[in-house]
């Protein structure tokens, strides 16, 4: 599952707007510890070795196909009114030819839509305002092991628009029971082109429950946000949920039914980084 930095993520800033929104899965790792006393500016963030490999199996398998499923609701703020529905996918895998045991490159794309809170249709415009998907045809983002953190950068867009971003380092990692949790904020405040400003606050927590018995999906991410709402509905907050499954037949039909109607290529992430490299070309005339 950002900037990830969804990576994710996994997974990115970005101007607030429908058409260029980003939706990241931030890089997050878990293991054991807490600030250090010797050297309270440089906080532990608990990775190790071995839970870095944890992270990576969770987030982007070990080099077949993974798709994040993901659900939730857009509100209203500071009323709390359900405006719409929203669910998506996003599909990674792992480069196994670049990846070390110290650094994981992770191939995805990610796609969600919009939809009504009643009939759950997808949306196409809202009050007469295009609504179009959030889409990324590709990210491309690596997760690196440094010390007791990890430091990740994305790469996306095209031609004059490709992005590198990062790097993300402000992950905190704990352990819980048998559970390891990833909690990353993100607080972002950038100009746009109209002369404003976007100020959103994004958090992302990722649980990795594949220590227990008999649990389908063990690995589950929360994503929540606060800021601008799309189609000029001001600010609002935006939630979703998140779990893994390793094949697309295994994903809801709803949203298996709009990848292959209207969005075919997010049926499965990147084959290599040369499909990542063409995809970053300049569109054609």
């Amino acid at each position: 599952m950002r900037r990830s930095s969804l990576p994710a993520a996994v997974f990115n800033v970005a101007v607030v707007r429908v058409a260029t929104f980003r939706l990241v899965l931030l890089c997050v790792a878990l293991g054991l510890g807490g600030v250090s006393a010797a050297q309270p500016a440089t906080p532990d963030r608990g990775f190790n070795p071995e839970v870095f490999r944890d992270w990576v199996q969770m987030r982007v398998g070990s080099g077949t196909p993974v798709y994040w499923y993901a659900v939730g609701t857009v509100y209203s703020s500071p009323s709390g009114q359900p405006l719409m529905r929203m669910e998506g996918i996003d599909a990674a895998r792992l480069d196994t030819t670049l990846s070390t045991p110290v650094k994981a490159h992770q191939l995805s794309r990610k796609t969600f839509v919009y939809r009504d809170v009643q009939s759950n249709a997808i949306l196409r415009e809202w009050q007469g305002k295009p609504l179009p998907p959030i889409s990324y045809p590709y990210q491309y983002i690596t997760y690196e092991l440094r010390g007791s953190g990890v430091e990740s950068w994305v790469e996306q867009g095209a031609g004059a628009r490709v992005q590198r971003i990062g790097p993300g380092t402000d992950i905190m990692a704990r352990r819980i029971g048998g559970t390891l949790a990833f909690s990353a904020p993100l607080f972002l405040d950038f100009p746009l082109r109209d002369g404003t400003r976007s100020q959103t606050f994004e958090h992302y927590d990722f649980f990795d429950q594949s220590a227990a018995k008999g649990l389908k999906h063990p690995y589950q991410i929360s994503w929540l946000r606060f800021g601008d709402l799309p189609a000029g509905l001001g600010k609002g907050v935006m939630h979703m949920v998140s779990w893994r499954v390793d094949r697309f037949e295994d994903l809801p039909q709803s949203i298996r039914d709009y990848v292959q109607n209207e969005a075919a290529l997010w049926r499965d992430p990147p084959r290599d980084m040369a499909e990542i490299r063409r995809l970053q070309q300049p569109a054609g005339p």
